[in-house]
């Protein structure tokens, strides 16, 4: 998956506060304080179903009215997931997608570029089609978080993949995108062989080729702007950018979509 990206946070004072990874540490930890107390009481049940509910329409709340700021609505039927993502949100859980690295491209110490190859690997995807950007990964990761916290045929959390990618497509001159964009998770190692199927009709399970690409880290948001700035960036800096796609690129977000610092890299896609 983090999520820039959907900004459901703002970038100026006085702004909504954008509602990071980190965050979402910090509401699992107390969630889990407020549930240890309520268990411990002699209403325990009665307590905990309480607690549950006063923390759903907390984070929902919370997630609403940052969302607000951003013309996103983050709809009700949100609560159970968005509450489910907070408690799950370790870290030191979340996969990262496996790739052998072939070339470091460094200059003065810096590094300007990776080559990599990922393998053949199951994705959940959605396409979106709204029309900015920020709007469609945000809508996009929504209908994800649905599928990854039971919406599923298993029932069961699917547990976070990190980066959650998204495909885009600019014309031919690469100074501008198009709206469409596809919205994709990386299933969980355990999960390639049989997914759960989704019950969101609007998520297709894709099996993706090996793949080459060359990817660049950026930070900060992602909107149309920055995006064409670092796809430019990076064909300057490629020795032989004509062996990669011209018009698909794959946009990588590392870090939760609303967060304001965010971790990304530009895939260029190295043609079969």
């Amino acid at each position: 998956m983090e999520t820039g990206g959907c900004r459901m946070g703002g970038a100026g004072p006085g702004g909504p506060a954008a509602i990071t990874l980190e965050e979402l540490d910090g509401l699992a930890e107390e969630s889990a304080d407020s549930a240890y107390h309520s268990h411990g009481s002699s209403l325990e049940d009665e307590a905990a179903e309480r607690g549950d509910d006063e923390e759903q329409e907390r984070l929902l709340s919370y997630w609403q009215s940052v969302g607000r700021g951003h013309q996103v609505d983050v709809p009700r039927d949100m609560a159970e997931p968005i509450q489910q993502l907070t408690r799950n949100n370790n870290p030191q859980e979340r996969q990262t997608i496996p790739f052998t690295l072939i070339q470091r491209k460094e200059k003065l110490g810096d590094l300007l570029y990776e080559k990599r190859q990922y393998g053949k690997a199951k994705w959940a995807c959605i396409k979106m089609k709204e029309k900015q950007y920020e709007q469609s990964i945000c809508l996009g990761f929504m209908k994800l978080m649905r599928y990854i916290c039971e919406q599923n045929s298993s029932g069961l959390y699917l547990g976070i993949t990190v980066p959650i990618v998204t495909i885009v497509h600019t014309n031919e001159a690469l100074s501008a995108m198009t709206q469409a964009v596809t919205v994709a998770y990386y299933l969980p190692e355990v999960l390639q062989d049989e997914p759960p199927h989704p019950f969101d009709s609007d998520i297709i399970i894709e099996e993706w080729p090996a793949t080459i690409v060359y990817s660049r880290s950026f930070r900060g948001i992602t909107n149309e702007d920055s995006i064409m700035r670092e796809i430019n960036l990076l064909a300057a800096i490629l020795e032989s950018p004509e062996l990669c796609l011209r018009d698909t690129f794959i946009i990588a977000g590392y870090t939760n979509p609303a967060a304001a610092n965010r971790h990304n890299e530009i895939w260029f896609l190295q043609r079969p």
